[in-house]
């Protein structure tokens, strides 16, 4: 398309300047041409006139009077010619070379008079004018081509987005970020593509929560049924019922290994085995274990994390990157440490940072912090590293975010509205400023 918007609009940039342009150059030729002759006329005249006025009043004709005439102040060098009724002749200006412009004519007392221009003079200021339309055509010509190269931009990029976000909701990616381009069809379809993502992400959600859901719930049958066979097989003496109960109990571990087969695949499709935590449970627990230490070493552990805060990932997993964090600011930092949360972005990630009032991390070790038996001297290096790892396996990310003093920030994504009605069955929303479109797509 990029293509295509450059080849018209510079096609129609390059008709309009062979247009005007040559008509323009031509017809500035001809006026510069005409312009001219009516100067040449003009000299002529007032010269005729001053020469008439002289022979009335019985004077001689000055040589000035001939000399002003062919005087090029402004005008064209010319060569002047008067021959007054008695034949005596009286020139002025150089003589001209080359093929010239004459004007000459009889005046009313008898006097001749001839004024010529040089023709190679009149033709190079017609030349002009033409050398001035070129150039203003190429610069016309130049800024159509680049208002188009700004204009296939404007629109091709758009379109770039629009088929990448296509291409990340066919690949199961059902929530692509769009931004408005400014283009009203391209953000139309970009709005429908958005509400197909949402209700193929809330069917989704939903079809996960419900495998989620059976699998648990088919579990504390399975289990019991087992135990029941268990005993019956235990209490029983007669080897038929004996058989029998073995073979029941491998049909239901069969049937436990299939629960749990379907119950991982969902857990890995929601992405690994995260689940939604508060995290200020996490912190609670935290905090009792860790407020002790705390008060021994004549420090403080401050908790801002809101109530209700969720957030995704592995219980046991986040708790023990926290505790790694805590530790590390016990053994390392100094003065208060801090655990609070805050939102990170527009996509509903939270970051729980980690800080103290210490020295901070030294600047030689602040690169290699999460890297294995890298420590300070006071710990086996291990600690940061497989915090790391555990963090990464709950598809978060953990940082060493400010050096001095120490700020660790752990971020993880928030839990999605994924079972809310008007997610799973997003409302239609009017795009067009237009009542007609809004029609097509906006519910009344």
């Amino acid at each position: 398309m990029r293509r295509k918007v450059l080849q018209a609009t510079i096609s129609a940039v390059a008709v309009a300047v062979l247009l005007l342009g040559f008509p323009l150059a031509y017809l500035g030729a001809m006026y510069v041409g005409d312009n001219e002759q009516r100067e040449l006329t003009a000299r002529t005249d007032s010269l005729a006139r001053g020469v008439d006025s002289r022979i009335d009043a019985g004077e001689e004709i000055p040589q000035s009077t001939v000399d002003n005439a062919a005087d090029a102040s402004g005008r064209l060098p010319a060569s002047v010619l008067v021959i007054d009724p008695d034949g005596n002749r009286i020139e002025g200006g150089d003589p001209i070379d080359g093929k010239v412009v004459s004007d000459s004519r009889r005046t009313e007392d008898g006097a001749f008079i001839t004024v010529s221009v040089s023709s190679l003079q009149i033709a190079l200021r017609e030349a002009q004018v033409v050398v001035l339309v070129i150039v203003a055509s190429f610069v016309a010509f130049v800024a159509g081509i680049s208002v188009a190269v700004w204009q296939a931009n404007r629109l091709a990029a758009p379109l770039v987005y629009l088929a990448a976000s296509a291409e990340q909701l066919g690949s199961g990616q059902v929530r692509p970020q769009l931004q408005p381009s400014g283009v009203e069809e391209i953000d139309l379809v970009a709005s429908e593509l958005a509400r197909t993502g949402d209700r193929m992400a809330g069917r989704l959600a939903a079809e996960r929560q419900f495998a989620s859901d059976a699998s648990h719930q088919l579990r504390t049958p399975l289990t019991a049924l087992t135990m029941r066979l268990e005993e019956i097989s235990m209490a029983s003496d007669d080897e038929a019922i004996q058989e029998e109960a073995r073979i029941s109990l491998e049909q239901v571990e069969r049937l436990v290994g299939v629960v749990d087969d379907l119950l991982r695949q969902s857990r890995q499709a929601q992405g690994g085995t995260t689940e939604p935590v508060e995290l200020m449970d996490v912190v609670r627990q935290l905090e009792e274990e860790w407020v002790p230490t705390f008060t021994k070493a004549r420090r403080e552990l401050v908790i801002d994390v809101p109530e209700g805060e969720k957030v995704l990932a592995t219980p046991g997993g986040l708790a023990q990157v926290l505790a790694t964090l805590v530790e590390n600011s016990l053994k390392h930092g100094g003065g208060t440490t801090t655990i609070r949360s805050r939102p990170s972005g527009p996509s509903g990630a939270v970051v729980i940072e980690v800080a103290d009032e210490g020295e901070g991390v030294p600047e030689d070790l602040a690169p290699h912090i999460f890297e294995r038996s890298v420590t300070s001297g006071a710990g086996t290096g291990l600690g940061l590293s497989l915090a790391r790892d555990l963090a990464a396996a709950d598809g978060g990310r953990l940082k060493l975010s400010q050096r001095t003093p120490a700020v660790f920030s752990y971020f993880l994504a928030g839990v999605p509205r994924t079972l809310d009605a008007t997610a799973v069955l997003p409302r239609g929303r009017a795009i067009s400023s237009t009542g007609t479109r809004k029609g097509w797509f906006g519910r009344p």
